[in-house]
């Protein structure tokens, strides 16, 4: 017995499509060999019948004056193996026969009147005296175009119903045995499906209990196969998921560990006192330092959080992208003199481009990219920051180094969350991904192409404001005299540009 579930489903789906397709036709096979067998026999005595009645024209027309004692003749003439050859007048009554045995009662079957009439008539029924089935066919036999007597013919149907019953058994036989075949046929499809499933479904249920390292054995084929595919790469996912979750914990342990160490400690030393004024200040600025550092993090995975659960909000406005840029440059300069790398900025547009966008994230996802940048590059390199419009009318910022590169294998992970390729950097590994999904709340894009021991160029592709108002001279005089207050600093920057920020 199957139990309960698909392959009881399969098999059951086949059986009654089969067993219904079989029964219509038995059925119809049954009826079509019974139609052939009535026919042939109803011919076959039609035929004869029709040479009696012939015979009887020629023969009464040259013997009209006598006694129609030649009904003997005719009966020897024209009687048939196993059928009975009467004789009728028009009253039904029985003149001649080939039977023996004569009926005491004049014969009023359906098909009499027919003969009487002038046709042929037929007539299957049970005969009153003997119960059998039988077939009848009656013509008349006319003379000068009167009807004088009928000759009818008649045969036992039993022997014919009884090869047909055979048939019948024979071919239910045959239908018996095509639906055992074929529900034998079904139970291994119904196998061949379900085993796998249930493959499967052990599978899952083992990864469902955090077993992670269980894999899908076997190569299945069509959907089957997609599924189990399908499962085992997210069993790889993961395992990976969990291992980079682990390292990030590790790691941002370590981040978070850092900076309360040294404000611990610093705390402790000025609470002690005895310290001068210098050695105070000195400590404060570092406290303020790591308290930054930790708020840099809080705020980092916060804004992680939001993005994950479709909480962060755009304060949209129009944003003009040469001075975000010039800002970002601005806020990471120090950071570049340290390591003392130019940052050089090209913009190659005519006129100033606005996007609409928020200002603030657009500035985070520059400072993290640029950031990065510093932070992989060599010492006395340049970073080189370049600003177009793309032929369908976006604009294009290109941050492009000279730095250790990033090789293939791990080019295509950089912005996974968590994801770090050089887990002694510091940081959470959640920058680019921050980064990736707000420019996508931009409908922007960011790529990055990057060779390793060459350097990196990250793309961020945003869509140009529509009916931006563009400031005047008067205007964007301002934004330009605050960024040559940092104009001293411009030769650091890039001293081949008198206009970089």
């Amino acid at each position: 017995m199957i139990k309960k579930g698909i392959g009881r489903q399969i098999v059951l789906h086949y059986f009654i499509v089969v067993f219904v397709t079989l029964f219509m036709v038995e059925i119809i096979f049954t009826l079509t060999i019974r139609t052939y067998y009535y026919d042939t026999i109803y011919n076959h005595m039609y035929t004869h019948s029709i040479w009696a009645s012939d015979y009887f024209q020629k023969f009464a027309r040259s013997n009209s004056e006598r006694d129609p004692d030649y009904f003997t003749e005719m009966l020897r003439s024209f009687e048939l193996d196993n059928t009975e050859l009467m004789i009728l007048d028009r009253n039904g009554e029985v003149k001649a026969s080939t039977n023996a045995f004569q009926a005491d009662k004049a014969i009023q079957t359906g098909d009499v009147p027919v003969a009487l009439a002038g046709g042929v008539g037929k007539w299957v029924g049970r005969q009153p005296s003997t119960g059998e089935l039988v077939m009848a066919v009656s013509r008349p036999l006319q003379i000068q175009g009167q009807t004088q007597y009928i000759a009818r013919f008649v045969t036992s149907l039993e022997r014919v119903n009884s090869k047909l019953l055979n048939l019948t058994f024979l071919s239910i036989a045959v239908a018996a045995a095509v639906l055992a075949i074929v529900t034998l046929f079904s139970i291994g499809l119904a196998n061949s499906i379900v085993k796998p499933i249930n493959n499967i479904r052990d599978v899952s249920a083992q990864m469902a209990r955090g077993k992670f390292d269980a894999r899908i054995r076997g190569n299945y084929k069509y959907e089957l196969g997609e599924l189990a595919a399908t499962l085992n790469y997210m069993a790889e996912e993961i395992v990976r998921s969990n291992q980079i979750k682990d390292e990030f914990i590790s790691s941002i342990s370590h981040e978070l560990r850092t900076p309360l160490t040294g404000i611990k400690g610093w705390s402790e030393t000025l609470t002690s006192g005895g310290f001068d004024p210098e050695e105070t200040k000195l400590g404060m600025g570092i406290i303020a330092k790591e308290t930054n550092r930790l708020i840099g993090l809080v705020e980092e995975i916060l804004d992680f959080s939001k993005l994950q659960q479709n909480e962060m909000k755009l304060v949209i406005g129009q944003v003009n992208l040469k001075e975000l840029i010039q800002e970002t440059m601005l806020n990471v300069w120090a950071k570049a003199e340290q390591k003392q790398i130019q940052l050089k900025l090209e913009d190659r547009t005519e006129q100033p481009v606005i996007v609409s966008g928020d200002g603030n994230r657009l500035k985070q996802v520059f400072l993290n990219v640029v950031d990065n940048a510093i932070k992989f590059s060599h010492e006395q390199s340049w970073i080189h920051l370049v600003i177009s419009l793309k032929e369908d009318g976006r604009a294009m910022v290109e941050v492009a180094d000279t730095g250790i590169g990033i090789s293939e294998e791990y080019l295509h992970k950089v912005k996974d969350r968590f994801f770090q390729v050089n887990h002694q950097g510091g940081g959470t590994g959640l920058g680019l991904a921050i980064s990736q999904q707000i420019v996508e709340l931009h409908h922007g894009e960011m790529g990055i192409h990057s060779e390793l021991g060459v350097g990196t160029t990250v793309t961020v592709t945003l869509p140009v404001a529509e009916d931006a108002e563009l400031p005047d001279a008067s205007a964007s005089a301002a934004p330009q005299g605050d960024s040559s207050s940092g104009s001293e600093n411009a030769g650091r920057l890039d001293p081949e540009k008198d206009d970089q920020a």
